[in-house]
């Protein structure tokens, strides 16, 4: 599929933009009041970020933030995903608002609407207030609420703006990275706390969601989960079956719920684990979404095995001979559209979402100042066709979100790692766009051959 042919495949109403956070890509974390997160406190942990770096830097974004609307508006994108920082609203995580916070956000949504870019808004991604956190962060109930009482402050002040609404991104992470094998903030290693997180978690989903109905009705509002159902080695039977149980942790323990279908037992059983619900819990976390949204940069394989203390799934890991990012994540575009179409045959979501999608490359090849990434061109053309097959095979997919414009902190890899479309000095702050800013735009243009 050639490239004209391929942006032709879209429909004129499919949302094109980029995604962003606000930990790793605002900087000035003293700046309007703001409280400690979590992720400040993890970071100042001696050997927790692999270059013993923090969010302080991210992209300088807080401060040039006019220069990121026109990139964006350069690009020809129609949305931008951003999210708020929790502690920058509620230093503590209670209480009012600050407003110098809520302020700048409008700031920030009026100039992408000014460019004809429509904002959406992430109330969660990641960066918990530190109060919260020394509470018990989302080992505690109390937390969920809190997240309710946030997102009340956020959408009464910024819902005449934002055209969407993301409660969680990739709660996933949170849960079991944070609380499972510590490579998270808040850097806990505990498989029970990770479970209980994750009900915590879905249980704030659910109460935002209330919420949102109440003060943006009209505006879309869902979740974005980064969902896995690795391939199976064979198409023996028992390699099917433990690709569709490799599936549950990333995807069933929290589409389950939020579908009505309560948690999916057998996982539980086989963890046994007690999730922390009482009554009313399930149905609130099962109100209704609008999308979801599907973060994905690679797909695993696995074989069956037969259960044991390592392996309780039955099911194991093994390499494939597909390239990889510097991450170490297989490049596998057709995995794309398999998990679009492995949830849409299960949960048949009103609509979804490719929410995040990007590599991580050297960035090595430099000429006339400019960095040659063009192994991220291909990566983004490659996955971008995959979202066209999803369109032929008749799924709901409404948008596609590169991750990410900007080089950021990319969490426990701290700057060591770059997925950005636009190189970022961190000595400077200046912006440089990549080759791939100029394929993306170009591509959105209709200009390549």
């Amino acid at each position: 599929m050639g490239d004209t042919s391929l942006r032709s495949a879209f429909p004129r109403d499919f949302l094109w933009a980029c995604s962003s956070s606000s930990y790793q890509g605002e900087g000035s974390l003293g700046d309007g009041g703001r409280g400690p997160s979590i992720w400040d406190e993890f970071c100042a942990r001696p050997g927790a970020i692999a270059d013993s770096s923090s969010g302080e830097f991210g992209s300088d974004s807080w401060r040039r933030w006019r220069e990121d609307v026109a990139l964006l508006a350069g690009l020809g994108v129609n949305a931008y995903r951003l999210s708020v920082a929790w502690p920058r609203i509620q230093a503590e995580g209670r209480g009012p608002g600050l407003q110098a916070g809520l302020d700048s956000y409008r700031r920030l949504c009026e100039a992408l609407l000014e460019a004809g870019i429509e904002p959406w808004i992430t109330l969660y991604h990641w960066d918990l207030p530190l109060a919260l956190g020394l509470e018990g962060g989302w080992l505690s109930r109390d937390t969920a609420k809190r997240f309710a009482d946030y997102t009340d402050i956020v959408s009464r002040s910024l819902g005449d703006l934002v055209g969407a609404w993301v409660t969680l991104n990739e709660p996933w992470c949170s849960a079991f990275l944070g609380y499972g094998t510590g490579e998270h903030a808040p850097g806990h290693r505990n498989e029970a706390e990770a479970y209980a997180a994750t009900h915590h978690l879905l249980l704030g989903h659910g109460l935002a969601m209330d919420v949102l109905r109440a003060n943006v009705p009209g505006r879309k509002a869902g979740i974005v989960i980064n969902p896995a159902k690795p391939r199976a080695a064979s198409p023996s039977p028992e390699d099917e079956a433990a690709s569709l149980r490799a599936s549950v942790e990333r995807t069933g323990l929290w589409l389950d719920p939020i579908h009505g279908r309560g948690y999916p037992e057998a996982q539980l059983a086989q963890k046994a684990v007690v999730l922390p619900v009482l009554d009313g819990d399930l149905e609130v976390i099962a109100a209704p979404v609008d999308f979801v949204g599907v973060n994905y940069y690679n797909e695993d394989i696995v074989k069956a095995v037969d259960p044991s203390p390592a392996q309780p799934g039955g099911y194991a890991y093994v390499e494939g001979r597909e390239k990889r990012t510097e991450m170490g994540w297989s490049i596998v575009p057709a995995g794309l559209t398999r998990i679009l179409g492995f949830i849409h045959g299960t949960w048949k979501p009103a609509a979804l979402y490719v929410t995040e999608n990007g590599g991580a490359f050297p960035d090595t090849r430099i000429e006339d100042g400019r960095v040659l990434d063009l192994d991220r061109i291909s990566y983004m053309e490659s996955h971008i066709e995959a979202c066209a097959r999803a369109l032929e095979a008749g799924l709901p997919l409404a948008g596609y979100f590169a991750w990410s414009l900007l080089d950021n902190f990319e969490w426990s890899w701290g700057y060591s790692r770059r997925f950005g479309l636009v190189a970022v000095d961190r000595a400077s702050g200046a912006r440089t766009p990549k080759a791939s800013y100029a394929w993306y735009r170009d591509f959105l243009a209709g200009r390549l051959p």
